[in-house]
This record gives structure tokens, sequence and C-alpha cells, in this order.
């Protein structure tokens, strides 16, 4: 079983600590109803919306929970579970899952409503996004340790340090074919 975080904090580059921030710190909730404007050719909403709004509230909680800006590394297993219509209520939840020196993995999860109904909300994508955290040159700088507060946030923590190991291990991979090919003679540019 992996730890969790250190909630005294980590050093920084000048030997300060910085200190954790709970996981509640930074979650927040961003909700948008969908138009006509949003819809792609079967007339459900396009992709793309949903994408950016995901974007939209990750970012939200990678900047609180850095104190700072923050950019879009990467964002990976995003899961469209069911079609958004014109009308629909959406909710874009997010919440930082793990961090490392100056990256975030944020969570989000993706519920609709009708706008006129009363029934509850129901999932309808999720996502995980990781950001970096950067200073004023584009550099990127450390960050906090997230907290995990509940059962849900350790677990969350443990299956982001998976994603993580296997997004280096896919990264490395990738890397190590490229050095094959080109050792080989192919130009792949």
């Amino acid at each position: 079983m992996t730890d969790t975080p250190d909630v005294q904090g980590v050093q920084g580059e000048q030997g300060a600590q910085t200190p954790g921030k709970p996981v509640s710190a930074s979650r927040t909730t961003l909700s948008h109803i969908m138009t006509a404007n949003d819809t792609n050719l079967l007339g459900t909403v396009h992709g793309g919306v949903i994408m950016k709004l995901v974007d939209d509230a990750a970012g939200a909680v990678a900047g609180r929970h850095c104190g700072g800006p923050a950019v879009t590394a990467s964002m990976d297993e995003m899961a469209f579970l069911a079609p958004v219509r014109v009308g629909d209520l959406v909710h874009v939840k997010a919440q930082c899952n793990w961090t490392g020196r100056s990256s975030m993995e944020i969570g989000v999860r993706v519920l609709a409503e009708r706008w006129n109904e009363s029934t509850p909300a129901t999932q309808v994508g999720s996502a995980y996004l990781v950001f970096t955290a950067v200073d004023a040159d584009g550099k990127p700088r450390t960050v906090p340790p997230v907290t995990p507060e509940t059962d849900q946030d350790r677990r969350r923590y443990q299956e982001a340090e998976i994603r993580r190991t296997h997004r280096l291990a896919r990264r490395r991979a990738i890397m190590a074919l490229r050095e094959e090919r080109a050792a080989q003679g192919f130009d792949d540019a």
C-alpha cells in the first residue's frame, strides 16, 4: 500500500517548507446550461464543448491548489458515458487527486440533468488531467502536497499514482522505440 503525502509539507527550492493543502481546499463545481450553439451534427452537445468545460474546471482546481498559474500538461482517460442534450444543466466536479514536485493530477466528473425536471443528475463523463504549476517566466514551480481527507480521497490518490506510473512507462517505451528506429536509419519525422 502506498502512503499518502506527508501533511507537514515538502521542501521548496530555497529550503522553505511548503505546507500541504487538503483536497477540499481546491475542490470546485462548474455548472453550465447547454444551448443549440453547443451541438454537433447529431444534435447532441459536441464532445469538445464538454472537454473545454472539463479543462476549465480542472484549471480552476489546479490554480487554487498551487496558488497561482498552472497549465494543462495532459488529459487522459476522457470517457463519454452518455450524450448531453440541449437544455441539460451540466455540472463539472473537479478535485486535486495527487501532487508531485510541480505537477498535479485533477480528477473530473461530468454530470447532467434536465433543466426543467427534478430528477437527479447522472454521470455522463469523466477525465483525468495533469497540470503543471508555472512561475511568471512559464517555468515549473513547486506545488504544495495534497492531503487526502477521506477514504475516497486516499483511494483516488493511490489510483493517481498508478496512472502516473503508466504515463511515465508509456513515455519511456515510446522514446525507446523512437531511438531504436533512429538507430536503424528510419526517419520518422
